[in-house]
């Protein structure tokens, strides 16, 4: 009777291992490859990183039109602190360059690219301490450089000193985060740092006086990208909400596009606390956004940086690209917009 009663709990115990190991494995696994569904559920609410996206919204009146509610729209852009904010649960979806998700792979963490605006001209240019001495590219050798190997600046500074024929070990990296490089900066920690549009302005606004500069470089961070964690895309109702968004986003930036005076407003003075006239030359500069039919060149592109970067010692080996995309979602940014945001340089 015991060893009855024994074979019989034994079985249990198995049959309870199986059937959790397929609700974590098989099932979820199908979930991440089922179609997308076609209408969002009631009650769904996701919080969401992308202050652009937000301010793009509000300012053209389509942020009610979500067919879900946005929680909140915390102020996290920097890509290791959306990793750590994806960890904890308190983000569902956010925007970042195309860097991040290699760094969330890296650590373990599982989450997938859902949306892809492409760019072919630099975002950023090389903000210099003053008194640096910093005036080329060939400048930097033995210079201290600010160095983020998880977010776009840290991939702009790889590929700005492989362009230059500049070792690592020709330069200092210095590791911080992007929140902390005007801090660096200002105090002469540092002699240089990659800024964008509309920081690198109010830093040489303060500093040109004093010697500051910013040298071009062409490095190129192509991507921006929306991605989202796993367990997200795994919901069945989130994942509805997410694909909603995808859309939303591409048309936000189409519209920031074609209303640059009300872009300039909304964004530029009251988010950002630029001038007008600062806003307009900052225009000059940004790219018509574009969003691509197949994901095939981000996906080239993210596994050549995912060879720099790993060749550079950082992030352990290499891997295949194409894990960090949920292909699903390739299409819907595209099918978002008209024909002149979905060809380059239409």
């Amino acid at each position: 009777m015991r060893k009855t009663i024994r074979r019989i709990a034994l079985l249990a115990a198995a049959t309870s291992l199986l059937a959790v190991s397929c609700a974590t494995g098989e099932e979820d696994d199908s979930a991440l490859t089922a179609p997308l569904p076609t209408a969002v559920p009631p009650g769904v609410s996701l919080t969401i990183a992308a202050n652009n996206a937000r301010v793009a919204l509000e300012a053209s009146g389509e942020l009610g039109k979500l067919p879900f509610t946005v929680s909140s729209w915390p102020a996290v852009s920097a890509g290791p602190d959306v990793i750590q904010a994806f960890r904890g649960g308190s983000v569902d979806l956010a925007t970042n360059a195309g860097i991040p998700p290699i760094h969330a792979h890296a650590t373990g963490f599982d989450a997938k690219i859902v949306g892809v605006k492409v760019r072919t001209t630099p975002l950023y240019k090389l903000a210099t301490a003053p008194g640096s001495g910093i005036n080329t590219l060939a400048d930097l050798r033995g210079k201290k450089i600010a160095f983020s190997p998880g977010q776009a600046q840290g991939l702009v500074v790889l590929r700005t000193l492989k362009a230059a024929g500049i070792r690592t070990d020709e330069v200092q990296l210095v590791e911080i985060t992007g929140p902390k490089f005007l801090t660096a900066l200002q105090a002469k920690e540092i002699d240089v740092a990659p800024l964008s549009e509309p920081t690198i302005t109010k830093y040489l606004d303060k500093y040109a006086s004093e010697g500051a500069t910013a040298v071009a470089t062409p490095a190129v961070d192509a991507l921006s990208v929306l991605w989202a964690p796993t367990s997200v895309l795994r919901d069945e109702s989130k994942v509805a909400a997410v694909a909603e968004f995808v859309k939303f986003w591409a048309r936000g930036e189409v519209w920031a596009w074609e209303h640059p005076d009300e872009w300039i407003d909304a964004y530029y003075v009251k988010d950002q606390s630029v001038s007008v006239a600062d806003g307009k030359r900052i225009l000059t500069t940004v790219e018509k956004p574009y969003f691509p039919e197949k994901w095939d060149e981000a996906i080239a592109w993210e596994q050549e940086t995912i060879e720099l970067v790993t060749s550079a010692g950082f992030f352990g080996k290499s891997f295949d690209a194409e894990q960090l995309f949920d292909r699903r979602f390739e299409k819907i940014a595209y099918d978002a917009v008209s024909a002149p945001y979905r060809n380059k340089g239409a």
